[in-house]
């Protein structure tokens, strides 16, 4: 059985051969593992595309996930001088920003990050893009989507994989887009004090990330994933995400669905009063599971709760697992994990969250060797 069927069985609520093993790996692992250029790592599709492969390479992962697309092929042109600093290579681009490329972290401008965003109360929706052409990758850090190559990563990602991986597409959830516009602290005040606003924009949004989704499709993804790593509970309620969240990722799950691609939602942190919430979005499957100290879900009690309703992926704690722990305490932890989660089927073995920066190789290498020996 290939990594791709192995990957469709489980996405479909079936039982494979073995457990299917897909990590998403943060930038910074991913530099320190690669040892590339963070410029050229962050701006070419030939580096990002060669890095995400040999990767699932390295740790025999089922699937790719591919978090950025839209490179600029021409982005060299844009640079107007590098230099080297004490937290990595220091850019200068033609239009005179700086952006500093950190050899184990994403990039940031060399200046505060600007907190002047616009008023939710007098905000022109109409001013919102026809079309995205940006990636909110985390505050005052997006990524553009040239407009003439927007999915070109993805053709380099399934040639040089050979077509039997699994290749996983993301977009960005409206509610994210929506924060990155008004800042966190200004959308998630404008929720309370605009509601009807807020749904305006949120709607426009979703009908942006839906075109997205449509367009993605196209490219032969196997699968979709919505980040919505603000959804949790720890930044708003349970009633919240239904009016705010829920209608609008459905509409983006429908989009994918339309033409017959499978969809998850990565949610962060403690989600465990809404597990049955993020179901309700029609989605194929859910992501991140946290256990606890980073969430609050335990395996066999999502397992239950949500049997039927879709695949699971996650629940392996990156932090205090696999950074902080000896190699035979996380054997014990993948063990429980694969055991749990592998009844009835429709269960992909993976981290929590992203793996983070400073997790040893051979530590992550034991998230396959688990999978072979108890999945």
């Amino acid at each position: 059985m290939t990594s791709r069927d192995r990957m469709k069985i489980a996405m479909r609520r079936g039982t494979p051969d073995r457990v299917p093993v897909m990590c998403q790996m943060s930038i910074g692992h991913m530099l320190l593992q690669l040892g590339v250029s963070p410029l050229e790592f962050w701006h070419d599709p030939v580096t990002f595309s060669d890095g995400l492969v040999r990767l699932r390479s390295i740790y025999g992962f089922d699937g790719i996930l591919v978090s950025l697309h839209g490179h600029d092929p021409d982005w060299r042109s844009t640079i107007a001088s590098t230099g080297p600093s004490e937290e990595g290579n220091v850019v200068t681009f033609t239009d005179g920003h700086q952006m500093i490329y950190p050899t184990d972290n994403l990039p940031r401008p060399t200046t505060e990050i600007r907190t002047d965003s616009p008023s939710l109360q007098s905000f022109d929706p109409s001013l919102l893009p026809e079309v995205l052409d940006y990636i909110p990758v985390s505050l005052g850090l997006h990524f553009q989507i040239h407009s003439s190559h927007r999915f070109d990563v993805f053709r380099m990602v399934r040639e040089k994989s050979g077509g039997d991986i699994s290749v996983h597409g993301e977009v960005t959830s409206p509610f994210d887009y929506f924060l990155d516009l008004f800042g966190y602290e200004g959308g998630l005040v404008g929720l309370l004090r605009e509601p009807e606003k807020s749904l305006t924009v949120l709607s426009r949004f979703t009908g942006l990330v839906s075109t997205l989704v449509e367009e993605m499709c196209a490219t032969s993804v196997d699968a979709i994933k919505i980040s919505s790593p603000f959804a949790g509970s720890a930044f708003i309620s349970r009633d919240f995400y239904q009016r705010f969240v829920l209608p609008h990722e459905s509409a983006v799950a429908a989009a994918a669905h339309r033409h017959g691609v499978p969809i998850y939602t990565h949610t962060c942190g403690s989600v465990g009063d809404r597990l049955d919430l993020m179901f309700d979005a029609g989605v194929d499957g859910i992501e991140c599971l946290d256990p606890p100290p980073l969430g609050d879900v335990d395996l066999e009690e999502a397992k239950e709760r949500t049997e039927g309703r879709g695949f699971i992926k996650g629940n392996v704690d990156s932090v205090h697992t696999l950074l902080l722990k000896g190699e035979n305490e996380i054997l014990a932890d993948l063990e429980k994990k694969v055991k749990v989660g592998k009844k009835g089927g429709g269960y992909i073995l993976s981290t929590a969250c992203s793996v983070a920066p400073g997790v040893e190789r051979s530590k992550l290498l034991l998230m396959r060797e688990a999978a072979e020996r108890w999945g």
